[in-house]
């Protein structure tokens, strides 16, 4: 795939080959607190995103829609497994609310119109998605998708899959916080970092300086 190569040159052979068991057990949230799993392309740039939230007490690039045996970045980006890259947030309902959350991936993170693809990235792995953990949320997300819809907010039809969330499989370590680490890299500072940055102007009263 076209985004997969693109983005594996970005990597040394060292970080390719690692193996990393995938890890789909989550602990039990505090009271008050949600996780919900976005997917919209690749999940360097979605996860800088929500890190820099106010009330997002983690944000975790990883797999999300198909199997445990075939989360693992070397076999996701063959395109044909279930899984989409995707980031596990975690979020504080008495801070920030899925709605807010819900209009930031919407307006600064990604795309919603764009098919099996983000950007440079092309394949199913890289498609637009709200694996939802609530019927909450899930009414929630499909409202403010008829809204937009309605709103003609985009020019082409949203093809935005929200579907529920059935496991989600942390991604390998060097892919955690890879667009704070990696600044200067190319595919960051053409592709995410503006993302960050549109975050931090449009929405100036959630913004967060620190990942952490």
């Amino acid at each position: 795939m076209i985004g997969s190569t693109i983005r594996r040159a970005a990597l040394s052979a060292a970080f390719l080959i690692a193996a990393v068991p995938a890890v789909a057990e989550r602990s039990a949230l505090p009271p008050g607190q949600q996780e919900v799993v976005f997917a919209g392309g690749c999940f360097w740039g979605v996860q800088g995103v929500f890190q820099h939230i106010k009330g997002v007490t983690s944000a975790t690039s990883g797999y999300a829609g198909g199997a445990a045996g075939t989360a693992h970045y070397g076999t996701v980006s063959d395109g044909d497994t279930g899984h989409a890259e995707a980031v596990r947030v975690v979020f504080d309902t008495t801070k920030v609310s899925y709605e807010t959350l819900l209009k930031v991936f919407f307006s600064v993170v990604h795309d919603p119109t764009e098919l099996n693809r983000q950007g440079p990235d092309v394949g199913t792995q890289y498609r637009s998605a709200i694996f939802f953990t609530t019927p909450a949320q899930q009414n929630a997300s499909l409202v403010y998708i008829a809204q937009l819809a309605k709103s003609k907010a985009f020019s082409r039809p949203i093809v935005t899959q929200v579907t529920p969330l059935r496991g989600f499989y942390n991604a390998e370590d060097y892919h955690q916080d890879y667009a704070t680490l990696h600044p200067t890299q190319p595919y960051i500072a053409y592709n995410d970092l503006p993302k960050i940055a549109a975050l931090q102007k449009n929405y100036p009263e959630l913004w967060k300086a620190s990942i952490h």
